[in-house]
């Protein structure tokens, strides 16, 4: 126990856990995007991170580019799918019972698993593209996790600073707020909601990108990460962008004391006992319910 409780331990667990938690405040943030502006729960929101992962994987093996150039392809092809997907399925179901984008979304994630298991097979797949790490005085940082940490908050700030400080993120605010008075304002709102759903699906392809120097994954690997968006976005306030940023960053830090003090088995567990918790204090949410705020 006292070797648990050194300092320098200490700090490399909370390194560790904001090192992890920066990646999935970015994961999930998209999620709570989308559900802020349309009330639609994309259970798909996982394959289009794995979207990005395989992108970022083919461009690695079969033109050597780095998972930090294939950002620029991979990021607008996402953004470019998202968009289709809400034209073409999403917008459908905006509206409707919640059971009814649920349903559609999940058909949605199951196409697209199979379609990565016909691709590119059940096998693990990765991109060491990165090895090696940073040292600062008695801390380790790992390139690989250090990095996707900084593109993570560099794409989460700029969308938070997108939605706030533009006049298109003002619109995609207002319609979040009250859509009907958007659309009197001449609002273009279902133009403002196939943005909004490629703006979360280029995040998410941002993260798969990230996450593919890092971890191995397959097609079945979204399912880890999609309930912990879940968790994230109900403990920092469904709908609240802002809100999954902090959650993300809790849940990192969390998962990181948990696995060092006690197994990487009670750590995969923190989401779902830091979701009850949260329920039980603040049914709300840490930030309530605001988009950006």
């Amino acid at each position: 126990m006292e070797e648990i409780l050194d300092p320098i331990i200490l700090g490399q667990l909370l390194i560790g856990g904001l090192l992890a938690g920066a990646l999935y405040a970015l994961l999930a943030s998209g999620l709570n995007l989308v559900f802020g502006v349309m009330r639609v729960i994309n259970i798909a929101h996982a394959e289009f991170m794995l979207v990005g992962a395989f992108g970022a994987y083919v461009l690695y093996t079969a033109f050597g580019l780095h998972p930090l150039l294939a950002l620029f392809i991979v990021v607008p092809a996402v953004f470019g799918f998202g968009w289709f997907v809400q034209h073409a399925l999403v917008e459908r179901v905006v509206g409707q019972p919640m059971l009814t984008s649920l349903l559609a979304t999940y058909g949605l994630s199951i196409v697209l698993l199979n379609i990565g298991v016909l691709i590119f097979t059940s096998d693990f797949k990765g991109v060491p593209a990165l090895t090696g790490s940073l040292v600062f005085g008695e801390f380790v940082l790992p390139k690989p996790r250090a990095v996707a940490a900084l593109v993570s908050i560099v794409f989460a700030v700029g969308v938070y600073l997108f939605l706030e400080r533009t006049r298109l993120g003002k619109a995609v605010r207002a319609v979040s707020e009250h859509p009907h008075v958007a659309t009197i304002c001449g609002i273009d709102t279902k133009r403002i909601r196939m943005l909004t759903f490629g703006l979360a699906g280029a995040m998410a392809g941002a993260a798969g990108t990230m996450l593919s120097m890092i971890y191995s994954f397959a097609p079945e690997s979204g399912a880890d990460f999609i309930q912990k968006c879940f968790a994230i976005i109900v403990i920092g306030g469904m709908g609240n962008f802002a809100g999954a940023l902090y959650g993300g960053i809790l849940l990192g830090v969390v998962e990181a004391f948990v696995g060092g003090f006690l197994s990487t088995q009670w750590a995969e567990a923190t989401a779902y006992l830091l979701l009850v918790l949260v329920l039980l204090i603040r049914p709300t949410g840490l930030k309530g319910a605001a988009l950006a705020r």
